[in-house]
Parts: structure tokens; sequence; C-alpha cells
């Protein structure tokens, strides 16, 4: 028998998240070192020299379950913010908490808006659950489209409304304006999960406060994550803030230790060591700068960025991320958001930027050269 066939028929219809490909599965292909890995937004500078001595200490412990409450993370995100610990959630990862709010909130049938080019997991949450993913045209520059999102959310009496500000993969950005004007205008029954998983890497003229907001808006779950600029992908922890019932719900449904102690530790220290994500977010604007003058400079069309990352577009560019690898460099294609003629670059050290705009202007060369033969 085909043991797929037991599986419900939204669950088969999934196609699985594909995340960057990692610099050892290249080394195995190709069997090249001097590897430069800019595809999964991650911190080039790693975790912070305070979140290294929390883990190395908290590794004595290791034997022991973690909190299954969290209590010291959330207590550091309670002075953080100002919020209790029952408007707390903590997950292995924000993926973890979209999930949530996927599995306490939908069932099948119900109705989810997202904006095209955003990201992928809004979507396979959704589908996971059995419910109906209802993806919005995007604005013009690739952008969330409110007006429109609004609407479809009022048309078919949406559940939850997944927005990601800055959006991953195409680093567009939306005013605090704009978005309060949308959860004005959206029914208190539809669940707003705003995604700020880039929320560090704003510029300060952009920055904005979205926690208080929580007081208005009882529908609002902001989640937010230490995989980016804190430098703690490989941990996996990130949390929501929301309104005491919505987190209730939430954390019915999450599994028990779902962060493990050094990840608990690695984050509170991370979260007081204000200088390092300074030093992060200086080093990814002097990134960007590079990046999109190299990219200008070969005379490609970029979407300006607000996160860790910028989307270009050039052509054959599924051939072209092929060279690029064979050339030592990951980045990210993205056509699976709908736009294949994009390739998405992370901001890395500046000797990383270095080798990429290099390899890129090599590529394009051999690219120019076969056609041309």
């Amino acid at each position: 028998m085909n043991y797929c066939d037991l599986a419900p028929s939204y669950i088969r219809a999934i196609a699985p998240y594909q995340p960057g490909k990692p610099i050892s599965e290249l080394e195995r292909e190709l069997g090249i070192t001097g590897i430069v890995k800019l595809a999964s937004n991650e911190n080039p500078l790693g975790a912070s020299p305070a979140s290294v001595a929390a883990m190395q200490e908290a590794i004595k412990t290791i034997a022991l379950y973690p909190d299954g409450n969290g209590f010291e993370l959330k207590d550091a995100l309670v002075k953080r913010y100002g919020v209790t610990h029952a408007n707390i959630t903590l997950g292995n990862g924000s993926n973890d908490l979209l999930e949530f709010a996927a599995r306490a909130f939908l069932t099948v049938g119900d109705k989810v808006v997202y904006s095209d080019h955003a990201f992928a997991v809004y979507a396979l949450a959704t589908q996971a659950v059995g419910a109906t993913g209802i993806s919005v045209p995007a604005a013009k520059g690739f952008g969330h489209d409110l007006p429109a999102m609004l609407e479809a959310a009022r048309d078919n009496k949406a559940k939850i409304v997944f927005i990601a500000n800055p959006n991953n993969p195409t680093g567009t950005f939306l005013s605090a304006d704009d978005l309060l004007a949308f959860m004005r205008g959206l029914s208190p029954e539809t669940l707003v999960m705003l995604d700020e998983a880039y929320n560090e890497y704003l510029p300060e003229d952009k920055r904005y406060d979205s926690v208080p907001w929580m007081k208005e808006f009882p529908n609002l779950i902001i989640s937010r994550t230490f995989s980016k600029a804190y430098g703690l992908a490989g941990l996996r922890v990130g949390y929501a803030l929301a309104h005491e019932q919505v987190t209730d719900m939430m954390n019915r449904v999450r599994q028990p230790f779902n962060v493990n102690s050094v990840a608990q530790a690695a984050a509170v220290a991370a979260l007081r060591d204000v200088s390092f994500v300074k030093k992060t977010f200086e080093l990814n604007r002097r990134g960007m700068q590079q990046i999109t003058d190299g990219l200008t400079k070969l005379g490609l069309e970029y979407i300006p960025s607000f996160g860790n990352f910028v989307a270009f577009r050039i052509g054959n560019a599924t051939a072209m991320y092929r060279r690029l690898l064979e050339l030592g460099v990951i980045v990210r294609p993205i056509a699976n958001y709908g736009m294949p003629d994009w390739l998405r670059v992370s901001i890395g050290l500046e000797s990383e930027n270095a080798k990429f705009l290099g390899a890129l202007e090599k590529a394009i060369n051999q690219q120019v050269n076969g056609e041309n033969k």
C-alpha cells in the first residue's frame, strides 16, 4: 500500500520548505573550499561574546530538562517591553510561533490572508491544518498591498492575517501609520500575526514600537526572533507577544521544553548585549551599501531592502545560481516565491560581500560569453 494515502490530502499537497544550501553540502558536491554562504540571512558576526559565555555556562546543566516555562527569558522580555509573562510565548525559532497560531486558531476551511512574495511558512502553516490560504497580489515594488489585504480579510472573514515587516524575501517595509490604519479597519475577530524577524535592521528614521499597540488591538500577535541580528540561528529561539487569552491558546499547542536550556541562556544574554546588536546594525548598513553599489555597477535591478539581505533581478537566474555555487558563493534562488528571475543575497562581512560581487561579475561574463558562442 501507499502509506502517503493515510495522510490528509492537504498534508500530501504540501511542498516542504527548502532552506538555504549548507556549506558542507556544497563542499561534498563540488569538492571546493573557501565557500561563502550568503543564502540564509544569518549574522556574519556570529553570536555575541556574552551569549557564547552564557551557552558555555548552560552546558554544565545540559543533563537536566530546561525550564519549560522559560522564566528567566520571559523575565528579560518583561523588563525590555513592559509586558507580563502571560503575554509571552516562547518558540523554537519564530517559525514555531507561526505554527502555534495556525494550530491554535485554525481548522479545516478557515481562511488566512497573506501577501504574494511573503515568507513561505505562512502558506505552509496554513496548509498543514487544512485551512485555506489567500495570497493577495503584491503592491508595486513587491511590497504588501495592505488595502487589498484588508479587503480580502473582510470579504473572506479571515481568521488570521500574516504580515512580515520587513518582508522576506523582498526586504520591503510598511510604515507604522500604514499598519495602524490596517489594524483599525480590520475586524477584531481576525488575528494579525505581525512578523518582525528583521526589526533590528530598520534604520532609525523607520523604527516604530508595535508593542504598545497590543493595548488597542487585542487581536495583534507580534513575533520576533533571536536568529537574525542576535546571531543565534543555530539555537532556534524566538518569542511572540500577544493578549493573554491568545497566548494561553498558543501555549496549549506548544510542545513541552520546546526551547532548550542553552538557547534560553544565550537569548537572555543576547537581549542584554545592546552594543552587539548596534555593531550588527552598523555592519549591515555598510554591507548593504557595498552590495547595492556593486549591483548598480553591474547594471542589475534590485529591491531596496530594510532587512539584512537584498533581492536582485538577473537573466537566467537558475543558471546564474549554479554558476555562483561553482565559484564558491551560495545565494538563494526565490523562484518558489513567485520571483523566478530573482536571486536573494544576504549581507555578509566586507570580504564576503566582495567575493560575492566578484563571483557575480565573473558569472555574468561567463553567461555573456556562452551566449555569444
